[in-house]
């Protein structure tokens, strides 16, 4: 951690006294006579090492950071330092967060291909009164991460259950994305195939409120530009490696980071914020009903083609169906002259 050089009187301000006092309460209220459990309760930060209490027995949901290991929290440190273990979805990731904070409790993995085995052992600990944390890779726990059933299950056996909040790349994007933040909609991650990744953002085209979307790297560019031919000219931002050295967030109009896609960078998480539809469902009326009715008529039936250009541009239904007839029976004539 460095050698910690003693402040000059000159230097001891509120912050400082504050922090010693936390300390001070915290060594307080630890263990004595070396009755710790299994491991040190203890965790270092900024050269100080702070003793914790045991916890009581319960499930303890924590947020870790998103990227920038000194975004965890103080309560996050002292929760992780007292817990008896500690559920996480990989322990390799996890344990760079428990080594740069000292932190020496238990980890055990539970994740989506094992939570079926796992979920029954962390139970029967909450039986016996020990202390679990949950944790997920980055961010907070049930967020596009498992735990959703170990949370039913431990509130059905009545065991306590609390949410340390901390980190989150939802809030993070829709706070920089500069778009409407009075409503919005997490939408997770979209299907990989691009037949049921279309049919989902059209389902999302509806929603009244701006989105925020989970998406791969390697996935990105084919997504924005799905996005501008389900969603239109809406404001859009490409969030990449939040809260990390290379953070990048791209502001644009989803048909311009769709013609720049090949320029966009791939590599980090990525998190998709898009504008509400408001108004710009007026907007959509400009835009050339052909080159809606084209774009939905390779993927989906004449039915929900139509369905899905009516809602994009706004224009009557019947007025809709008639140009949906012909274009595809024109697709039909060209098919048959090759």
């Amino acid at each position: 951690m460095g050698i910690v050089r003693r402040a000059t009187a000159s230097t001891r301000g509120p912050l400082q006294r504050l922090w010693r006092a936390f300390i001070i309460m915290s060594m307080k209220s630890a263990p004595i006579n070396g009755e710790r459990g299994r491991h040190s309760r203890s965790f270092s930060i900024a050269g100080h090492v702070v003793t914790v209490p045991k916890l009581p027995g319960g499930l303890y949901l924590v947020a870790t950071p998103i990227g920038n290991l000194s975004d965890i929290t103080l309560r996050a440190l002292q929760t992780l330092a007292g817990v008896d273990v500690i559920a996480c979805e990989d322990t390799r990731i996890t344990r760079k967060l428990t080594e740069r904070f000292c932190i020496s409790a238990q980890l055990t993995p539970y994740h989506e291909h094992n939570a079926a085995a796992a979920r029954p052992k962390l139970l029967r600990r909450l039986g016996q009164g020990e202390a679990v944390a949950l944790v997920s890779d980055a961010g907070t726990p049930l967020v596009s991460d498992p735990g959703f059933k170990l949370v039913r299950e431990a509130c059905a056996g009545s065991y306590f259950v609390t949410a340390l909040p901390g980190a989150s790349a939802v809030l993070a994007a829709l706070s920089v994305a500069a778009l409407p933040t009075d409503r919005f909609f997490f939408a997770g991650f979209l299907p990989p195939k691009r037949t049921a990744r279309r049919a989902r953002l059209v389902e999302l085209a509806r929603v009244d409120a701006t989105l925020v979307i989970f998406e791969s790297a390697n996935r990105l560019k084919e997504t924005i530009a799905d996005l501008a031919e389900t969603m239109g000219p809406r404001e859009a931002a490409i969030c990449r490696e939040l809260t990390k050295m290379h953070e990048e967030v791209v502001r644009a109009k989803l048909a311009e980071l769709a013609a720049r896609a090949e320029e966009l960078k791939t590599r980090g998480e990525i998190v998709l914020v898009i504008a509400p539809p408001g108004t710009q469902l007026h907007e959509m009326a400009a835009v050339p009903l052909d080159e809606v009715l084209r774009g939905a008529l390779k993927d989906h039936s004449l039915k929900d083609a139509v369905a899905h250009a009516v809602e994009l541009s706004g224009r009557p239904r019947r007025e809709v169906y008639t140009r949906a007839l012909e274009l595809a029976k024109q697709t039909q004539d060209e098919h048959g002259k090759v």
